[in-house]
């Protein structure tokens, strides 16, 4: 909870790492303190569900990647599954070629969609290549954001202090 001297009328909320932040006037009373942030922590959860990712709006996503970035390979890029998974911790996606799945680590489910796009471009491409030598590094590099993908992950991982391996 943040009073302002300098708000009048408007309360907004949002999210500070896991903490949510209500902003309210400093002139409000305990009770419309209570009534506004109930309000506000109800509409921040409203919104957060709606814009949840889904495991079928993932495999909606890796469609899409694969026909715009690696089209000469859609025949043999054929995923059994793609889906979101929460014990994914010391790395930001995995795929098993032999079976076709693919899982990405709930930990980038909030990251900006060219993020996501890119550990997805990434996993999808080793379908195609198992291993991490030239060819598999030319496909995923058709991403264009791939490098800056890359820093921002790497960024997370410094911030964090925890060591992510690429797949």
């Amino acid at each position: 909870m943040r009073r302002s001297q300098r708000r009048r009328r408007t309360v907004s909320a949002y999210r500070e790492g896991e903490r949510v932040v209500v902003l309210i006037p400093d002139r409000f009373s305990r009770a419309e303190e209570t009534e506004w942030v109930a309000r506000m922590l109800a509409r921040l959860a409203a919104r957060e569900e709606r814009i949840r990712r889904t495991d079928s709006e993932l495999l909606v996503r890796a469609r899409r990647l694969i026909s715009r970035y690696l089209p000469d390979h859609a025949d043999e890029i054929v995923p059994a599954s793609v889906r979101w998974v929460t014990n994914q911790n010391g790395r930001w996606g995995s795929c098993t070629p032999d079976d076709g799945t693919i899982r990405i680590s709930h930990r980038i489910q909030e990251m900006p969609d060219w993020v996501i796009d890119y550990v997805l471009l990434h996993e999808l491409t080793h379908l195609v290549v198992p291993s991490h030598n030239t060819k598999f590094w030319q496909l995923v590099n058709r991403y264009p954001k791939a490098e800056r993908a890359r820093g921002y992950l790497e960024g997370i991982s410094a911030a964090t202090g925890l060591v992510l391996a690429d797949d």
